[in-house]
């Protein structure tokens, strides 16, 4: 919603107020001529400062349905991946049984890998549908679509019944899955940063992570829950199914909380614009990539880096710690759990650090940390004992928290509004298909060449250099409008003090904000003002005069 204020606001709005009254109400010559001076420009006068109504105050109510509604479409992916994860070395069992055991650990991760293979081509169509139908209705599509995938995969029949039709029609499904959660993460990352105010935006944003992160853990403990409950052979035949099933009412709730999302107020503005050269911001693929290569670029690589990082700690732990280390699934899952728990802890604080330091500080700790920390978190893990493993997983989780975490906030920053959805849609699923989604696949691929489990620290070690020569270009964006829109705060006094303070704020560059609002056709003109002033009141006066006319009741 805009902030409004009355026309006699001390902020210098006022454009209808009388002029030229010396003091008791008495004029002059000097005072006229100081009057004529002053309006010389009236225009230009408004056009070079922000105004009360330049600023978005967010409404506290939809700013928590929005977080609400994005959140556990990132719990339900999430999700997935922590079920899948966990039952890799089961799922290789089921449906490639007559192969050995490591062929059988290398097509359960290759699987996962194919997941990745369609998310970039999800990326691309849903974010560009995104960017033209909606935020809202894609991310509706993309939770649907993602659940009835996770349910199917839980009632396939497995190699021992139809064959190589089994591994074939799990393929066909973690395909669709995988096109379903390339509109994601990028959909409610942009929603969630478009509605959040901009000096909090990092700690809002960064709770898509907790989603994430809790989603994982619930999907670990719950296959821990099993694999206790359960003996080897109820959970090869059946037991492997329920956490897939289960993904069913999950979705309800789910669709439950994101069917009272609306769309963001930018996309909003962005889609009534009239003017030619704004609506010829909606850019197809060819143009998204020539106009913003360099955004899109630094987005992959940051990207790249995190996720690297993100899917050694969820995806590939389990499989290196029965695999490599030869613990069991149980095990396995119980040390892992609460290290995923003291993330999803960790995330918002991270979150709220960027919006008090910066991005570039709190995503150059999580480089630095990925660089300095993955060869000793190796090392440590190496020692086998149940305590070492602990130390080692909390060491990888540490990057994490710093990297991670500020994905959501930093990347929809580097787009404008009508090229947000579609440049993380791309950027996002790409090198998320690329590092991440094969991080598991490559790490597991150097330990069996190499017969070194350091192997692994070294993938990560790269990524992270890559990542930290990109967060040295990229431009700060912590406590800034998003690009093509105008301040965005929490509350009306709020609004008040940054129109009053905006000649001190090193956080506003006031005239680059204007004219961007301007050519994004997102800032109203006083024209318009009056415009909307006098439609309101001709529809007020019209709904008074047809209450008057009514009879009175007898």
């Amino acid at each position: 919603m805009m902030a409004q204020e009355e026309s006699s606001s001390t902020d210098g709005n006022n454009l209808n107020s009388k002029q030229g009254h010396g003091r008791g109400g008495k004029t002059g010559p000097a005072a006229k001529g100081r009057t004529r001076k002053r309006n010389q420009h009236p225009h230009r006068s408004w056009n070079q400062r922000l105004h009360l109504t330049d600023i978005n105050v967010v409404d506290a109510s939809t700013l928590k349905r929005a977080i609400a509604g994005t959140v556990v479409g990132n719990f339900m992916e999430w999700y997935d991946v922590g079920v899948y994860g966990y039952l890799a070395v089961t799922i290789g069992r089921v449906f490639l049984s007559d192969a050995s055991d490591a062929i059988q650990r290398l097509f359960s991760l290759g699987v996962f890998a194919v997941t990745f293979i369609a998310r970039p081509l999800g990326g691309v169509v849903l974010g560009q549908l995104g960017d033209k139908l909606g935020r809202q209705r894609i991310l509706a599509f993309t939770l649907l679509s993602m659940s009835a995938a996770t349910l199917l995969i839980g009632v396939l029949p497995g190699y021992a019944a139809v064959g190589p039709l089994a591994p074939i029609l799990l393929i066909l499904l973690k395909l669709v899955q995988g096109f379903s959660t390339g509109g994601e993460y990028a959909g409610a990352s942009t929603m969630v940063t478009e509605y959040a105010p901009d000096r909090h935006r990092g700690f809002f944003a960064s709770l898509l992570d907790v989603g994430s992160y809790l989603g994982y853990a619930f999907g670990a403990g719950l296959v821990s829950l099993l694999e206790f409950q359960l003996s080897p052979e109820a959970m090869l035949a059946w037991g492997w199914r329920i956490p897939f099933i289960i993904a069913l009412p999950l979705a309800g709730i789910a669709v439950y909380f994101r069917a009272k999302v609306q769309d963001t107020p930018a996309f909003e503005q962005a889609q009534a614009v009239t003017d030619e050269k704004t609506k010829s911001e909606h850019k197809g693929l060819g143009d998204l990539i020539r106009g913003y290569w360099k955004e899109l670029l630094m987005a992959f690589i940051l990207v790249a880096a995190a996720n690297t990082l993100s899917y050694t700690l969820t995806a590939y732990m389990p499989t290196y710690l029965t695999g490599t280390l030869h613990y069991n699934t149980a095990q396995a899952n119980l040390l892992s759990l609460p290290v995923l728990l003291l993330v999803a802890f960790c995330i918002p604080i991270t979150g709220a650090l960027s919006d008090r330091f910066g991005r570039k500080k709190v995503l150059f700790m999580g480089a630095f940390t990925g660089l300095c920390l993955s060869l000793p978190a190796f090392r440590i893990l190496e020692q086998s004992t149940t305590g070492a493993v602990f130390a080692g997983l909390v060491l990888l989780a540490i990057p994490v928290i710093f990297f991670v975490a500020n994905l959501a906030s930093t990347l929809p920053a580097l787009f404008p509004t009508a090229s947000r959805y579609g440049g993380m849609g791309l950027s996002y699923n790409l090198a998320v298909a690329v590092f991440g989604g094969t991080a598991p696949v490559i790490m597991e691929g150097l330990v069996t060449a190499t017969g070194k489990g350091l192997a692994p620290a070294y993938w990560i070690m790269f990524t992270s250099v890559c990542g930290l020569v990109t967060v040295l270009f990229l431009a700060e964006t912590a406590r800034k409008p998003m690009p093509g829109t105008l301040p965005t705060v929490l509350n009306r006094q709020e609004a008040r003090d940054l129109v009053a303070t905006q000649d001190q704020n090193p956080d506003l560059d006031v005239k680059a904000i204007i004219k961007d609002a301007e050519e994004n056709g997102t800032r109203k003109t006083p024209e318009m003002l009056k415009a909307e002033a006098r439609k309101a009141l001709g529809t007020k006066q019209s709904a008074g005069a047809d209450r008057s006319t009514k009879p009175a009741k007898a």
